[in-house]
């Protein structure tokens, strides 16, 4: 008995040690095929990001059946992304517990961070189901919409940062904290994010799936639009609401749901009240007629407020003004006059303003982070920061900007088109600059264009325009994006054309770049010599700023959601 328990049991260890042996020596020599097949994947997908490790690392959690499956890669990369913002959300919560009732700075700082990273996380919830809800190559299709909204969430959280002033010990601590502990990490996430899906056509062909690969910006197909010239799938009521807006008298083709007049002769009197009322589930266009008036009061349009179309009686004669500022307490982003928070709005002729002055210091007239929204005929005045592009696709056309101190500012892609930008007056002590971008990583999809406008100084600068420098931007983060194309450009431009933000920050990663533009302040042969400078580019380095390219949504063509607008726009160049 005792001998065969003695037989059994060295059987069962030769056994168990050729297994072992069997393992090991599968291991050593790489030939289990799970593993293998998830190495090969993983270093494929992560072959452009900036930081492979992180790539590596975040992307190891992809195993069994979906190591093959490229979408499995991408859903935990924005899987990862949500946990960091849901991270920095909760310590947010936290950090205004323990120090908002000690620091009123800390605690407007505290609030607005709160309210970006909701807005990041609805961005992430749209990525999400975009890439469960479909397979690789729609996925892929959609890839403008996915950079779009990965690049609002590293926006939303450089506009966190932002919101605390440096030079108050108080809150130049605890953004120090919130910075180490969980902001910094959505950022470097994000990018790695913004790097896989922006190298995504790369990565399917390499993982032999075969694609369409036609340029987005093609023509839309026959089977895309219909007789009137609208796509498929915008509404009946749009296209006849927005193809009556057109010539003169327009106003009196257009019924508004609702009306705001100062005077009583429309259903609400303030613009605030008229948003207010704007019915939960709306399908479709709500239209808010402004009549002339000067409206002083402070708007936000919520995100649940989609769609609207607002207009006045002209920006001459509908006016929405207001005058907080940076210079008394306020947070810059809580500075605007008007503020846009949804999707799909479109101004029309109306003037938004902020009348703090130069001695204000930041003091936003309009902020805009709606996607895919447009103003048309709309005068935006204010002096330093008028214009706060926040984020999202945004279109301007026919307007009149002016301003001093980087007053077209933001983290957004960003078009300008036809317009008036008029350089303002700034104290004797200052400068000016037209534009700061707030490009933080090389594949965001972000950046500020202005197309065939006209950059010319307002009268009161005329007589010193020599005296006070004016430069057409300068370059606010690291990949700081900028062009200017087919425009005119004054006299009053410094020569050197772009200025540093702080002694040579960003002047060898930021992107700078002029195409066909006239005028004297159009001569480039003494602009900067930036690395990051690319002075006149060629017309097909041009062509990627254009709407169609600039401004993609979807699989379709370029901007097609201001065709379906109907908003007067050039979708190319001008000629």
């Amino acid at each position: 008995m005792s001998g065969k328990v003695i037989i059994s049991v060295v059987s069962l260890i030769l056994v168990v040690g050729v297994a072992i042996g069997v393992v090991v020596a599968v291991h050593r020599n790489g030939e289990d095929p799970e593993i293998q097949t998830q190495q090969r994947s993983v270093q494929i997908v992560c072959q452009n990001a900036e930081d492979k490790k992180l790539c590596h690392d975040t992307l190891k959690s992809v195993n069994g059946l979906d190591c093959a499956d490229p979408k499995a890669y991408v859903a935990a990369v924005v899987k990862a992304t949500t946990d960091s913002v849901i991270k920095a959300f909760n310590m947010s919560d936290r950090l205004s517990t323990e120090y908002g009732s000690k620091d009123n700075g800390v605690k407007m700082a505290l609030d607005d961070c709160k309210d970006l990273l909701q807005f990041a996380m609805d961005s992430l919830e749209m990525s999400t189901n975009m890439v469960r809800d479909n397979n690789i190559q729609a996925v892929h299709s959609q890839t403008p919409d996915l950079r779009n909204w990965l690049s609002s969430v590293i926006s939303y959280q450089q506009s966190c940062m932002e919101g605390f002033d440096d030079e108050k010990d108080g809150e130049k601590k605890i953004k120090e904290q919130f910075q180490v502990e969980s902001l910094d990490g959505i950022q470097k996430i994000t990018s790695v994010a913004l790097d896989i899906v922006s190298g995504l056509s790369n990565i399917l062909q390499q993982f032999n799936l075969k694609l369409d690969l036609k340029p987005a910006s093609r023509r839309l197909l026959a089977e895309d639009i219909d007789d009137e010239g609208f796509p498929s799938w915008f509404s009946a009521s749009d296209r006849k609401l927005l193809a009556s807006m057109q010539g003169k008298g327009w106003r009196s083709k257009v019924k508004p749901n609702a009306i705001v007049a100062k005077d009583g002769s429309g259903q609400f009197r303030t613009i605030k009240d008229a948003i207010a009322a704007y019915p939960s589930g709306n399908k479709g266009r709500y239209v808010i007629y402004v009549k002339a008036g000067v409206y002083d009061e402070y708007i936000t349009v919520p995100k649940t407020a989609a769609n609207i179309l607002m207009y006045g009686d002209g920006p001459q004669n509908t006016i929405v003004t207001g005058k907080k500022c940076f210079a008394n307490g306020v947070k810059t982003m809580q500075t605007a006059t008007f503020a846009n928070t949804a999707p799909g709005f479109l101004g029309k002729a109306m003037t938004f303003e902020n009348t703090a002055g130069p001695d204000g210091h930041q003091a936003v007239a309009l902020r805009n982070q709606g996607d895919m929204s447009a103003f048309v005929g709309c005068h935006i005045v204010g002096y330093q920061d008028t214009l706060y592009v926040q984020t999202n696709r945004q279109f301007y056309r026919n307007c009149v900007i002016s301003g001093t101190i980087d007053f077209i500012f933001g983290i957004s892609p960003t078009l300008i088109q036809h317009s008036v930008i008029i350089v303002r007056k700034p104290n004797m002590n200052q400068f000016s600059t037209v534009t700061a971008d707030g490009t933080a990583e090389k594949n965001m999809a972000t950046g500020i264009v202005i197309q065939d406008c006209q950059i010319v100084p307002e009268s009161q600068l005329f007589p010193v325009r020599f005296q006070i420098k004016s430069y057409l931007g300068r370059p606010w983060k690291a990949y700081s994006r900028t062009v200017v194309m087919e425009s005119t450009i004054g006299d009053f431009i410094h020569p050197d054309g772009w200025f540093p933000w702080t002694g040579s920050n960003f002047e060898n990663t930021c992107y700078y770049a002029e195409y066909a533009n006239t005028g004297p302040g159009a001569d480039v042969s003494k602009r900067i010599k930036w690395k990051g400078y690319h002075g006149i580019i060629s017309k097909a380095e041009a062509n990627q700023f254009t709407a169609a390219e600039f401004l993609k949504a979807g699989p379709k063509s370029g901007a097609e959601w201001l065709k379906a607008l109907h908003v007067p726009h050039n979708l190319g160049f001008k000629a």
